[in-house]
């Protein structure tokens, strides 16, 4: 695997490069014990900027990569389902030699976190935290039948197929951060920081990606996770309702604590870093 890119002896960017040939962007800062924080659709490492300087600030080495066909990795034609984006996490925490990590997952970034843990198991993690996570399954089937209808992905991917930039600018300045509800005041830097990272991306991952967190089932992933696990999740989330997602996941995993807010967005880790940042820090530190 590939390191650093190299131009004229100085290294630019860290990355590695996956056995399907495939290189992943990453950010590691720090040191001391590894928090790896696995991002949301359509976004990139950047989304957690305002985790990682904070833990950082806390004493903690701190990575954070960009999925396949994301940010600055690949834009790969193929490969943008769960079993790929787990496994390309297993390569980056091998590739690191991460032991004793705390995996963090928002949103998509929460079902490759746990279908990480359920597929490679545990011997390099210590525990885990889903922040307002897609699983157990988004999608309304037979045994879930509070999810969502398959014809709102449907509608996801025709209005990315349209227009990708135009739907990149309407979700965050609704109901991503929450800013359709009353009272809410936008702020126009988070809107446009979401649309320049959903813009870096590739369609075709953004595409295939909304099948992977809408219809992947994480169920058995979620029953193998003996490690602790925090599960914190907005009532107000608009994007992955709460009722049947975080409560949920808590109760599947062997070992959970599930953190509910009552008026928070699914955006919230941005919008209401502090809180989120505070609640995490503490019970790290439990």
């Amino acid at each position: 695997m590939r390191d650093q890119h190299e131009w004229n002896g100085v290294k630019d960017m860290s990355t590695i490069t996956t056995t399907d040939g495939t290189e992943i962007y990453y950010k590691d800062w720090g040191s001391g014990q590894p928090i790896v924080f696995s991002h949301g659709w359509p976004l990139s490492a950047d989304d957690w900027d305002g985790q990682m300087l904070f833990f950082l600030s806390q004493g903690y080495r701190v990575i954070a990569h960009d999925r396949r066909g994301h940010g600055r990795s690949a834009q790969t034609s193929d490969g943008h389902d769960m079993d790929h984006y787990a496994a390309d996490l297993a390569a980056l925490t091998e590739h690191l030699d991460l032991h004793d990590a705390i995996h963090v997952g928002h949103s998509t970034g929460g079902g490759e976190v746990a279908h990480y843990i359920g597929q490679y198991g545990e011997d390099r993690v210590a525990r885990a935290v889903l922040i307002s996570a897609v699983p157990p399954i988004m999608v309304q089937t037979e045994n879930n039948p509070g999810g969502l209808p398959k014809s709102v992905f449907d509608d996801l991917q025709a209005q990315l197929a349209a227009n990708r930039s135009n739907f990149y600018r309407a979700l965050p300045s609704g109901p991503f951060y929450g800013y359709n509800r009353p009272g809410v005041e936008a702020s126009e830097a988070i809107i446009q920081n979401w649309w320049r990272q959903g813009m870096m991306g590739g369609a075709k991952a953004h595409y295939d990606g909304i099948v992977a967190f809408s219809q992947t089932d994480f169920t058995d992933d979620l029953k193998k996770i003996s490690v602790p696990v925090l599960v914190m999740h907005g009532e107000d989330d608009q994007i992955v309702p709460y009722a049947d997602a975080g409560p949920l996941s808590a109760k599947l995993v062997q070992n959970g604590t599930l953190i509910s807010y009552p008026d928070f967005p699914h955006g919230m880790p941005t919008t209401q870093a502090d809180t989120i940042n505070a609640d995490l820090l503490e019970w790290l530190r439990s």
